[in-house]
């Protein structure tokens, strides 16, 4: 079978599923769920991959909203990554309903010609990327063993080539103090909130001094219990960015310090305690994303390089995945030009007429990328070719702290 020849089976494929994929996005939007407590997801897209002949591992990888299903023997091993979690509050408001569709119907196209063409599919079910570091752990547990690329897409307010990942990790900073009656023995207390609070004002100074592309942000989880009380306890929580996994240590231990004096300056004790993943860049595969957007192209899609107008910043599981096999993470647009993610109006394009139609579209557009990869005259080894030479760069510390290992957790 020539390439051309497997597409057009591949258009077929998608597009005779593409009820069963509209089903399922719309489904998992109609029940969001947490990180970790992905369990409708996770069973409803196990059922419908089981549903087309494929065996599937539930509960894959020591994580129980996780899955794996396997097509093909030989050739190439391409990863399809599928996510399903959601937001506290504003539901599927990234659109991780339309992730996990366009990853079935690619998944199942592909499965249903892998064993005719010689090549091999892995479709897996990744949860909790929001904030749980859900694609981490898998890799720790060896899920992209063996894998020659992985590749997903992301809805988006425009299709684009890529997202511009950040490097995130979380702390919560916990600070204790000592009670007292804050009327009548005040002198005895030593006030958590007040360290809490200078360590924020601390770090809204140290913004003014670090990348225009880094970013700290945090919140106050726990302030005291009553305001004549002085507070023996406050906690903060804390999101630090930079460009790459790499630059993202120093900045960290600049923040400790800012908290840190907080602390000091009321006499009070603080506890560090970073989330044991760190979310790294991402290293986008050129010679792959060049695939899927002419893929896409031939789909009427035209998917643009981002710019200062046109661009998603955040933070994602895939850049860990990008350290260890060549991958990508390109942008379908599901919402009017402009339209922001993790907004209650992205929430509702991700079930409307948009959303769906970027089910179909992302589908197709990965299905055929998978296609490129298996028969493309010499483009697994352009792909692998560019994947060395950028991880010669990167080195094998970044490779290292990518699933976890010096990652300051």
């Amino acid at each position: 079978m020539n390439l051309t020849s497997l597409k057009s089976r591949l258009r077929d494929a998608v597009e005779d599923r593409s009820e069963v994929l509209l089903e399922a996005s719309q489904r998992i939007h109609d029940h969001p769920e947490l990180g970790y407590k992905e369990h409708f997801a996770h069973d409803l897209l196990s059922g419908m991959l089981e549903a087309e002949g494929l065996a599937v591992e539930r509960g894959a990888f020591g994580l129980d909203t996780a899955f794996v299903a396997r097509a093909g023997h030989s050739g190439p091993r391409i990863a399809v990554l599928c996510e399903y979690d959601a937001l506290p509050g504003i539901g599927h408001a990234c659109g991780h309903n339309i992730i996990a569709a366009a990853g079935l119907g690619a998944g199942l196209a592909a499965a249903s010609v892998a064993e005719e063409v010689g090549g091999q599919v892995v479709i897996l079910g990744t949860p909790a990327e929001e904030g749980g570091g859900g694609k981490i752990l898998m890799a720790r547990a060896g899920a992209f063993e063996g894998v020659d690329a992985a590749l997903m897409v992301h809805p988006a307010g425009y299709d684009l080539t890529r997202m511009n990942v950040i490097a995130v990790q979380e702390l919560l900073a916990t600070y204790t103090g000592k009670a007292a009656h804050a009327a009548a023995f005040p002198q005895d207390g030593r006030n958590a909130l007040d360290a809490a609070v200078l360590g924020y004002l601390n770090v809204a100074a140290l913004r003014q001094h670090i990348l225009p592309t880094e970013r700290v942000h945090g919140i106050f989880a726990d302030a005291g219990e009553k305001a004549n009380i002085v507070p023996a306890r406050a906690v903060a929580e804390w999101l630090v960015r930079s460009d790459s996994i790499a630059s993202l240590e120093p900045l960290k231990e600049r923040v400790v310090a800012a908290l840190r004096a907080g602390a000091s300056a009321t006499g009070c004790e603080l506890e560090i305690r970073w989330r044991p993943v760190v979310y790294a860049d991402m290293l986008d595969n050129e010679v792959m994303l060049n695939l899927y957007k002419a893929n896409a192209g031939a789909l009427g899609r035209t998917v643009m390089e981002p710019d200062a107008q046109h661009q998603v910043v955040g933070s994602t599981d895939m850049g860990n995945v990008s350290y260890l096999v060549p991958s990508i993470h390109p942008m379908v647009a599901a919402a009017p030009a402009g339209t922001q993610i993790h907004t209650p109006d992205f929430a509702d394009h991700a079930r409307g007429a948009g959303g769906d139609q970027a089910v179909v579209a992302g589908a197709l557009a990965m299905a055929w990328t998978v296609a490129d990869l298996w028969l493309g005259e010499g483009v697994l080894s352009a792909v692998q070719a560019e994947f060395d030479q950028t991880m010669a760069r990167v080195g094998p510390a970044g490779r290292r702290s990518a699933i976890g290992e010096g990652s300051g957790a």
